[in-house]
């Protein structure tokens, strides 16, 4: 029985070129992310309260406390 020797490609750290669209959408997830979980009504302001409770709600849907 004849056994090969297979190549393998060396494990070189490469790096990997991200297009500038997706930092764009990290920026605005971590954005979201923060809104989410620290807005208390300040940075909405008054009249806001739809969005306020949105996010108010959401908190408690992941388990942030908020109060």
């Amino acid at each position: 029985m004849e056994t090969t020797t297979s190549t393998l490609a060396t494990s070189s750290a490469e790096r990997i070129a991200l297009p500038a669209w997706a930092w764009l959408v990290m920026a605005m997830a971590l954005a979201t992310v923060y809104a989410l979980t620290m807005e208390n009504g300040a940075t909405l302001q008054a009249g806001a309260t739809v969005l306020h409770e949105l996010f108010h709600d959401g908190r408690h849907m992941l388990g942030v406390p908020c109060h």
